[in-house]
């Protein structure tokens, strides 16, 4: 039987095979520290498993970061509130938002305000801390609606695909909604596809946009059936407005 420096040798090779590295780095070092021996089980195992859950976690995160075209934004929520160059209203609005309880619900969430108010900044930064917990999915969304006809067009297939992965998003962020007008109309169709399909399963949408709904109406093609479909589904729950001080 393997004791001692033996069995810790032992050991470490075996947890580098499970693919556990900052386990076996952990016991290596806790095997070195004074007090090993006198350490309870619960609070050994505690000390190894936890850079590996740890290492885990911050690979799980870093992946959804960058699965949402996220990874390495610097948005942060903390920063979102009201200062000398903006105010949101209604009043503390980030705050309740970042507690991230309008997302199992499917809640949706309409940011307005004119550019550079810091719209994008708040729905990144709610992205971003939500990565954490959820998948999301980070769109300008003229070039989404641009790419998801073209590919509708092309291969039906991959577009059945590419809409079913948009629908499973817990939280899916339209940036630049309706900046220029949609003249196309099966990009209509699509725009009304994805936000029906979504509130059916309970996904929430984040919609940042420089006009305000009661104007998005020209900029459907004057379509009033489509158009306000979209507005209701995209001002259902939360609809926040930053303005410039």
């Amino acid at each position: 039987m393997l004791t001692g420096s033996n069995l810790l040798n032992t050991l470490v090779d075996e947890l580098n095979e499970l693919g556990l590295p900052n386990m076996a780095a952990e016991l290596d070092k806790l095997y070195a520290s004074p007090g090993f021996l006198e350490m309870d089980h619960l609070t050994l195992l505690s000390e190894l498993i936890s850079p590996e859950y740890r290492d885990k976690i911050s690979k799980r995160i870093n992946n959804r970061l960058r699965s949402a075209k996220l990874i390495g934004c610097p948005a942060e929520i903390e920063n979102c509130k009201d200062s000398r160059e903006r105010e949101y209203l209604p009043p503390g609005i980030p705050q309740l938002l970042s507690t991230l309880e309008f997302v199992p619900k499917g809640f949706n969430i309409c940011i307005l305000g004119a550019s550079d108010t810091g719209k994008t900044y708040l729905a990144k930064a709610i992205g971003i801390k939500a990565c954490m917990d959820y998948r999301v999915g980070y769109f300008h969304c003229e070039e989404l609606l641009e790419s998801l006809s073209s590919q509708k067009q092309l291969d039906y297939g991959k577009y059945e695909r590419k809409i079913a992965g948009l629908f499973k998003q817990d939280i899916l962020i339209l940036d630049d909604f309706l900046l220029h007008t949609i003249e196309d109309e099966a990009e209509i169709k699509i725009l009304f596809a994805l936000l029906e399909g979504r509130s059916e399963r309970q996904k929430s949408t984040i919609i940042c946009s420089q006009r305000a709904p009661e104007n998005w109406k020209p900029m459907i093609m004057n379509d009033e059936i489509s158009a306000n479909s979209i507005v209701k589904r995209a001002t259902k729950h939360y609809t926040i407005m930053i303005n410039r001080r």
